[in-house]
């Protein structure tokens, strides 16, 4: 039975720990453009010349 009165706070910790990260998160404007990563990697890159790298 005491178990369950130290794993309830800690289980509570966790989860509030978990809101503030997301919080923190999404104030930070972590989640604010998630199209654009993944469609970089479809296009060259190119150097300061307009060159793409040499392989």
């Amino acid at each position: 039975m005491s178990v369950v009165f130290v794993m309830a706070p800690v289980a509570l910790l966790l989860a509030a720990t978990a809101v503030a990260a997301f919080i923190w998160a999404t104030r930070d404007g972590q989640f604010d453009d998630t199209e654009t990563p993944a469609h970089r990697m479809l296009f060259d890159e190119v150097d300061k010349q307009g060159q793409p790298p040499k392989p």
